[in-house]
């Protein structure tokens, strides 16, 4: 190999090692704030922040955001007034993106894109690289703005851009003239069959032909199928009466039939109640009133007709009941029954004279449980009652209240 050659590879080998692509670039600051111990900082590339620190003091609980702009943290201790030099440094990892060809197999691409031999420093570790800049952050109030400085110096052109994606497709050109006329092809394949045409029209008829020969007779034909039946002949003749056979034997036992419905029920609840005067009802019935009956007489016991008080009976269950009162009254008067204190106008009785007994029955249903009858003097009445005491001779005369259920 020339020495000229030998110049030119190792040429190549710097620009390849040291172009730098804008991906590589470290952070850059825009603004830094310190409030207290917080710190603030705005730029650009701050992701892969691995340390930072405010006049030598570092920097905690620090965090990016997503976009690589904005940085906060606190300064661990206490910062006098004045500018402090800031400092950021962070690691990148690069994706190997150098360019083709590769000028040897065990050439290694570094984090600035370029190929460096196997015994170079930067082949050792490629694919990551640590940056590091400042910038100085001012603490407390700040003073008068200072003169302008003078102008840096410029900076170095940066690496040539990534080629950019394909431009869209040029629009189509016109079609060119045709081409001259190629030779004759093969024969094709034969074509299927078409479909056969419609049937031509029946043409006229011919001439009888003359009688051919008898022919000989032919096979019997086939069994005709039997004819309807014929009508009905008339009835014959009854016959006379044969003997009667002997008896057959006694049938099964038919099934039981239901049990019929059950019979009305018979008068099993009744009472009488009544009242001897004197001494009972020495007082007067008021208008509105009820006569006493305080006294029992016969009953059949079942506990269903029974006393509330001396005027009034206990009609337990809901049932209809014959009912049936008598009493001697002096004055010309009037009686009802009353069931739960409310007057029924169809029992009403009296007479117009005070020379007989007041006598009055009825059927009274109950449409519920333990309900309350009594006989009394009608609200409407004029005036109050009197019951008369030893009535037609010397002994106590009775007055009665007797009950009956029939339903």
């Amino acid at each position: 190999m020339t020495l000229r050659r030998i110049f030119s590879a190792l040429a190549s080998v710097l620009l390849l090692a040291w172009a730098v692509p804008a991906s590589a670039q470290g952070p850059s600051v825009t603004s830094a704030t310190v409030a207290n111990t917080a710190l603030t900082v705005v730029g650009e590339r701050l992701t892969g922040t691995t340390s930072v620190t405010v006049g030598g003091l570092p920097v905690f609980g620090i965090t990016v955001n997503q976009a690589g702009t904005l940085l906060m943290g606190t300064v661990q201790g206490t910062l006098a007034d004045g500018s402090h030099l800031l400092a950021i440094t962070t690691t990148t990892t690069a994706t190997g993106a150098c360019p083709s060809p590769q000028p040897a197999p065990d050439w290694v691409c570094t984090l600035t894109g370029g190929w460096v031999p196997p015994n170079h420093p930067l082949a050792t570790n490629p694919g990551a690289s640590s940056s590091r800049t400042t910038f100085i952050v001012a603490v407390g109030n700040s003073g008068p703005a200072g003169p302008a400085g003078p102008p840096g110096p410029g900076g170095a052109t940066g690496p040539a851009g990534a080629t950019g994606p394909a431009g869209p497709a040029g629009a189509t050109g016109p079609t060119g003239a045709a081409g001259p006329t190629g030779p004759i092809g093969p024969t094709g394949a034969t074509g299927f069959t078409g479909a056969t045409g419609p049937t031509g029209a029946t043409g006229s008829t011919g001439p009888v032909g003359p009688t051919g020969p008898t022919g000989p007779t032919g096979a019997t034909g086939a069994t005709g199928a039997t004819g309807a039946t014929g009508p009905t002949g008339p009835t014959g003749a009854t016959g006379s009466t044969g003997p009667v056979g002997p008896t057959g034997p006694t049938g099964p036992t038919g099934v039981t039939g239901a049990t019929g419905p059950a019979g009305a029920a018979g008068l099993s609840d009744f009472a009488d109640f009544f009242a001897l005067m004197p001494p009972d009802n020495a007082a007067t019935v008021g208008i509105g009133g009820n006569v006493a009956f305080p006294q029992d007489g016969p009953t059949s016991g079942s506990g269903l007709i029974v006393r509330a008080d001396a005027s009034t009976v206990n009609l337990v269950n809901i049932g209809t009941y014959s009912v049936t009162f008598q009493v001697s009254v002096t004055e010309a008067g009037q009686l009802v029954l009353r069931l739960n204190g409310l007057e029924l106008p169809y029992t009403v009785v009296g007479r117009a004279t005070g020379t007989n007994q007041i006598m009055g029955t009825a059927l009274v249903t109950t449409t519920t449980i333990n309900s309350l009858l009594s006989v009394g003097n009608p609200a409407a009445s004029s005036t109050a009652l009197t019951i008369t005491p030893v009535a037609g001779g010397a002994a106590p005369v009775s007055a009665h209240l007797v009950i009956l259920r029939v339903r």
